[in-house]
């Protein structure tokens, strides 16, 4: 079958990397793309939010299945677009429809979800401009840290937690009043914090059945020793040492199957990935966030452990099949390293010729702000490159990634060489 894959970044390289080892697979097509993809698919100029166009790619190539990497899209409606199309609706599409899409584009309507569906997660408010000083004065009866989050999409970067109450006051009227997260935080839902170690799961579901996929670890902050601004993240870990038989088993009875059958009975028909943010509090999962696509760069370090076939995965859930396919994992430990620009996640400078990727050993190198310029790879994004590496132990794993980091060379290139330094205390 033809397949196209929505989307520029590392998750989309690592997503149609999997999906070209599929002997499902007749032509591959990736929507921009960057230089990686364009190794071994065909690059298409095309906005992941242009539909009109995206519809006439889909139709002149025969395209049988679309897999969509980023949020934006599918908040916005691409699966409606396709089913009310005549000409589309046949065409499989990995990815919920609007309405399943705002588990994600709003962190309101996900709180309600879970708060309605018994799904462990931390007590929450929200509030808008109009009740601004109800925020401030709620702000005054929480204990510290104080978590913030912008109600829609903001890039992964809507979300601030103060240990002050004054700054917190101050940022809650940053982004009611001033806009500082545009319309994304035109609604801020304040919530407890919660005490604890994050990591995620990842869901693939037909709507029916599901399949829980590895979980990771991912680092958001620039600096190490998780200092410093929040990115779309630095590196991932996955499996996640502390992430037992036992904490997974209640992952699945207190989260994912209670989330699968809220959908069902929301009457939402969720054919996708759904990204689980969990808080590991003493031994029980708390749910922070869902997102309705996969990480990055947690995809990195995921998708590299599905031994199955992807491509028959995504046929599974396009077809309401799922549950006729196995999914088989690695048990090895896949660990990524992000190289970024100089100056991100704040200004940076794009078009820096990349060098060493041809040293490359023992790891698995996606591209994620990449692009050819005068058939040179140049940078072309803040996060530029994850490399991923598999290990017998995490230690192993990332002495791989770390020495390959090294090999690779641009301008003002910069990675944090802390990522899973945290994990080593626990048993691989």
């Amino acid at each position: 079958m033809n397949v196209l894959v929505l989307g520029s970044g590392g998750r989309e390289h690592a997503l149609a990397w999997k999906i070209n080892e599929s002997k499902l697979l007749t032509k591959l097509f990736v929507a921009p793309g960057n230089a990686g993809t364009a190794s071994f698919a065909t690059n298409l100029n095309v906005n992941v939010n242009d539909f009109d166009t995206i519809k006439k790619v889909v139709l002149e190539n025969n395209i049988s299945l679309v897999v969509v990497g980023p949020e934006d899209p599918l908040v916005n409606g691409i699966c409606d677009f396709f089913l009310a199309d005549k000409e589309l609706k046949n065409v499989g599409i990995i990815g919920p429809q609007r309405d399943g899409a705002e588990l994600e584009g709003s962190k309101e309507f996900s709180k309600k979800f879970m708060i309605k569906h018994n799904i462990p997660t931390a007590q929450y408010q929200s509030f808008t401009a109009a009740t601004l000083d109800n925020g401030l004065t709620f702000l005054e009866t929480l204990s510290p840290p104080y978590v913030l989050k912008a109600d829609g999409l903001a890039a992964g970067k809507g979300v601030v937690i103060l240990d002050n109450l004054n700054e917190a006051k101050n940022e809650l009227t940053e982004m009611l009043s001033n806009k500082k997260f545009g319309e994304a935080s035109a609604k801020v839902v304040i919530e407890e914090f919660l005490s604890g170690i994050e990591l995620s799961v990842f869901v693939l579901t037909d709507g029916n059945s599901y399949k829980i996929l590895p979980a990771a670890k991912d680092y958001k902050r620039i600096g190490e020793g998780d200092t410093g601004l929040n990115t779309g993240g630095m590196g991932a870990i996955s499996p996640v040492p502390f992430a037992d038989e036992n904490f997974l088993s209640k992952v699945e009875e207190q989260v994912v199957k209670p989330t699968i059958e809220g959908l069902k009975k929301e009457n939402i028909n969720y054919k996708g990935f759904i990204f689980i943010g969990l808080m590991n509090n003493n031994g029980n999962p708390f749910v922070i966030e869902y997102n309705v696509r996969m990480g990055d760069p947690e995809t990195e370090v995921v998708i590299p452990r599905i031994e199955s076939d992807l491509l028959d995965l995504f046929y599974g859930v396009a077809t309401q099949t799922l549950h006729e396919k196995e999914i088989k994992i690695n048990p090895q430990t896949a660990t990524t390293v992000m190289l970024v620009s100089g100056g991100y996640p704040e200004a940076y400078e794009k078009g820096k010729m990349i060098t060493g990727l041809e040293n490359i050993e023992e790891s698995t190198i996606f591209h994620a702000g990449t692009t050819i310029k005068d058939n040179q790879v140049v940078t072309n994004g803040g996060r530029v490159i994850a490399v991923t590496s598999f290990g017998n132990s995490l230690e192993e794993a990332l002495e791989k990634s770390f020495k390959n980091a090294e090999k690779i060379q641009f301008e003002k290139k910069y990675y944090r060489k802390d990522i899973g330094q945290d994990l080593l205390a626990y048993k691989n």
